[in-house]
């Protein structure tokens, strides 16, 4: 079963490759959209500006294709990682449906055709957005609709800045390195979201259901709290050359049996393939999943905040991650001693330019520290380091290559973690259209 999946997964990417030239020349322009390619570089919540004419039902099929070259070694203090060599790992492809549905009514589907963490093609999300409200009636509350957009749906919801410089599955356009962040925000839950821009100004105000996997049935355990969210600030071309962005967003969720899946909801795996995987043990056990590489507390009662700064002056660019979560480990300990946190750090600096600033360089430095309870004596600290370099050959198809180092640090790590350190070179191709 799983060759077969394989193999309609290799013809899929086969055919979206092939077609993506024909398709992305006949692309619908739609409604505030943020496009799916170099022109979507550094958009973050689509602008309110309403610059498309509505003239009927659009249909915009696209896609995205990725396959790295990883040439990364590992160990650790017990010795027992995997032995990993230089070639190529699994390709990962997307399907996108972008659908014009009325005048300001937008929907987004996307599917995972192939991903690291699944054989099987599957829905990741969706979403409707809504940016007036004339179905209702010609100009029904037009004075507040003109800043304001309505989005509902099961996908990601709009927690911090980092997702939309992230890698998604296949849809690496808009990463400029091949790994996420440690602390990978991102999840799909059934949310509702209010964004009000105006003058530069930003508020997002939201809530979830909490849950990554949805089900109704319940059990003595079930609270089934819901997740409150929200984003505050300011993003303004002070000129031509500068534009500065801040803004502070927060999570919160007190349920013991749902908001745990913040830092740990991306079902197409961590972008460094077998790290931190163990060979067999005397018994023939081992150890690893498609996530290792990035860190989740997993704490129950999660309280999150996560701010960001961008600054971009002429061809320098600026972005930041400084983040606090805090929560219990209630639910899977009876100790009373339960509650943990961690703060992240994240510096990128980049250099683009060229033509259209088809080249760039640059270096992230990335940090996780804290203690999964207060009584620990010492922090769990996780660091990673990428310096690389892309070259956009269109504003479809990107080619970038990093070195990038990751070490496990300090006596707080146990098992295949104590003294775990990966490094290497990872050459990354992404399609999109």
């Amino acid at each position: 079963m799983k060759t077969r999946n394989k193999i309609i997964q290799s013809l899929l990417v086969a055919i979206l490759i092939l077609a993506s030239g024909v398709v992305y020349a006949q692309q619908p322009a739609l409604q505030y959209f943020r496009p799916n390619d170099k022109n979507g570089l550094n958009v973050f919540e689509p602008s309110k500006e309403d610059t498309v004419i509505f003239d009927g039902l659009k249909v915009r099929v696209g896609g995205d294709f990725a396959m790295q070259f990883q040439g990364i070694r590992q160990s650790n203090t017990a010795g027992n990682l995997t032995k990993l060599g230089s070639d190529f790992n699994l390709p990962s492809a997307n399907l996108n449906l972008d659908v014009q549905v009325l005048d300001g009514v937008r929907m987004h589907l996307r599917t995972y055709l192939s991903s690291r963490a699944h054989n099987e093609a599957w829905i990741k999300g969706g979403y409707m957005r809504v940016d007036n409200l004339d179905f209702v009636k010609p100009g029904f509350l037009e004075g507040v609709m003109k800043y304001a957009s309505i989005t509902i749906g099961l996908d990601e919801f709009n927690y911090g800045d980092a997702r939309f410089r992230r890698t998604d599955n296949a849809r690496g356009i808009f990463n400029p390195f091949v790994g996420n962040y440690l602390m990978d925000a991102f999840s799909t839950e059934a949310f509702g979201e209010l964004t009000v821009q105006k003058n530069g100004l930003l508020a997002v105000v939201g809530l979830t259901n909490g849950k990554l996997n949805q089900n109704v049935t319940v059990n003595d355990n079930t609270d089934n709290k819901p997740s409150f969210y929200g984003k505050l600030g300011y993003d303004k071309q002070l000129s031509e050359d500068l534009r500065v962005r801040l803004t502070g967003s927060w999570y919160i969720n007190k349920g013991t049996s749902t908001g745990t899946y913040l830092y740990g909801g991306d079902r197409g795996g961590s972008r460094y393939y077998n790290v931190l995987f163990t060979v067999p043990d005397v018994d023939g056990n081992t150890e690893g999943g498609p996530r290792d590489g990035q860190f989740n507390a997993r704490f129950t009662k999660l309280t999150a905040l996560q701010i960001n700064p961008f600054i971009k002056f002429k061809g320098l660019e600026f972005f930041g991650i400084y983040e606090l979560a805090d929560g219990s480990n209630e639910f899977t300990t009876p100790q009373a001693d339960t509650e943990g946190a961690f703060t992240q750090i994240a510096a990128e600096v980049l250099y683009r330019f060229g033509a259209d600033e088809r080249f760039y360089l640059g270096g992230r430095y990335n940090t996780v520290s804290g203690k999964m309870r207060e009584s620990a004596s010492e922090n769990l600290d996780i660091s990673r380091i990428n310096f690389g370099g892309g070259w956009y050959l269109s504003k479809n198809v990107l080619t970038k290559v990093e070195y990038m180092k990751q070490q496990y640090e300090g006596n707080a790590w146990t098992g295949r973690f104590a003294g775990a350190e990966f490094s290497g070179v990872v050459v990354e191709a992404v399609i999109s259209f």
